[in-house]
């Protein structure tokens, strides 16, 4: 992002307390941020030719082996998991267009169907009846539980996570949905392309093929969360300028802008991100276990709570919204958002959103779908492999969705930043200022 732009872009922001953009605390930090986010950004580019690389080596030497060796039957192998991929992008398409027609509903199928076909692949998967199979199912199982028992827990903050998306999503900026579509069509390509390098691990059967094919998945999930949060990035940005000031900005600039100064703030981001949020996560489950029974127990779940609250002020979802505005390293962005959460109040209301959780139940129940088409078929053509394409078919179509499901996220991200910069805007209704008057009742 060009300099000038950015200083013309802060003097517009209505801000009474605007975050200020230091050029530098020091050159030697700036320098270090500079390279590390383009050691990020060509390590990303490099993985994505080497992979494509060892896609292709794995798809020719597949081929030539299986004329040797009858325990892989490509017909029964490919036919299953690349519909999964097809399946994956219509369902991504489906909830793409539910959640932008109608969020009461969108926000209740997501918690709702999440567990019943996380639980229907959970028997699938018992019926198929192999050791991995069945571990792998009671897992599905116990999750579904956990799920339903959860969606009962926030059941009461279902009005307000609506009335949030329909402000926050209330303007659409142009090309957005054009943009989105384009996304979901690369990401069905490429999961095509890496599901049939998944193949032809699995045709030649070497002793490097669990590695070869653990590569392959973790290339998967990585460029998914890539492209997820370059829409993050981008749609936010739009949004933010629009909720800040009024203004409006062609999309396709700041998609541009963003895939040419951004991205190895956003390889960054897409790795911290699920690794601190698991950290997060889990110490809420510890914390909630041990409640106040053991002191010990409640001491020490009492510590790593405190060291995921401050990890996550160092690398969060909100910090994407800064990245895109103003141009920042993601950890500077998510400690500039966090920061700013605190000084409005809104920490509790932030910690309380059910917008990612709306996002990833909707991923799990699109990954759940996907599974349920393929691993039925593959049981019925194949069995020996048919856990295999459903865990393989499950990855693919939750990934494809929280593609899809991208832009809600940036427009409610944009929409908590800005206001949380100027409470005072008339951009803003009371959505907000009514929702932390009833948290403080609750607390009175």
């Amino acid at each position: 992002m060009q300099r000038n732009y950015i200083q013309t872009q802060e003097d517009k922001l209505p801000s009474t307390n605007p975050i200020k953009i230091q050029e530098s605390t020091t050159s030697i930090e700036t320098t270090a941020g500079q390279i590390i986010r383009r050691v990020f950004r060509i390590l990303f580019y490099v993985h994505l030719i080497l992979i494509t690389i060892l896609v292709i080596f794995l798809i020719i030497h597949g081929l030539l082996s299986n004329g040797h060796k009858h325990h892989f039957h490509p017909r029964k192998w490919f036919p299953p998991l690349l519909t999964s991929a097809a399946s994956a992008g219509i369902v991504a398409f489906i909830w793409q267009w539910l959640t932008g027609y109608n969020h009461s509903t969108a926000l209740k199928a997501a918690f709702w169907l999440s567990p019943l076909l996380t639980f229907a692949v959970g028997i699938l998967l018992l019926l198929i009846g192999s050791a991995g199979a069945l571990a792998v199912g009671v897992i599905a199982v116990v999750s579904a539980l956990i799920l339903s028992l959860y969606a009962c827990w926030v059941n009461p903050r279902f009005e307000y996570a609506t009335q949030i998306l329909s402000v926050a999503m209330a303007f659409y900026p142009a090309k957005t949905v054009v943009l989105v579509i384009l996304s979901i069509l690369i990401s069905t390509l490429y999961s095509c392309f890496l599901m049939s390098g998944i193949g032809g691990a699995t045709a030649s059967r070497t002793s490097l093929d669990t590695l070869f094919i653990s590569v392959i998945l973790l290339s998967l999930a990585g460029t998914m969360h890539v492209i997820k949060n370059t829409l993050i990035v981008t749609i936010s940005r739009v949004k933010f300028l629009h909720f800040a000031c009024g203004a409006d900005m062609d999309i396709c600039a700041a998609f541009h802008d963003t895939i040419k100064y951004c991205m190895g703030s956003i390889c960054i981001g897409s790795t911290l991100v699920p690794i601190l949020g698991v950290i997060r996560g889990s110490a809420r489950t510890l914390k909630l276990i041990a409640g106040d029974r053991d002191e010990f127990l409640f001491s020490c779940a009492d510590c790593y709570a405190g060291l995921a609250s401050t990890l996550i002020s160092y690398g969060n979802r909100w910090g994407f919204v800064y990245v895109g505005v103003y141009n920042k390293g993601f950890v500077q962005a998510s400690t500039d958002a966090w920061r700013m959460f605190g000084r409005a109040g809104l920490e509790t209301l932030i910690d309380s959103d059910l917008t990612g959780s709306f996002c990833f139940l909707f991923g799990v129940a699109g990954g759940a779908i996907c599974s349920l088409i393929s691993g039925t078929w593959a049981l019925a053509i194949h069995e020996n492999q048919a856990t295999e394409v459903s865990i393989y078919a499950f990855l693919v179509g939750y990934f494809m969705c929280r593609v899809a499901l991208a832009w809600p996220q940036a427009c409610v991200s944009a929409y908590y930043i800005a206001y949380a910069e100027n409470p005072q805007n008339p951009q803003f209704d009371s959505t907000i200022p009514d929702r932390i008057q009833e948290f403080q009742r609750y607390r009175v």
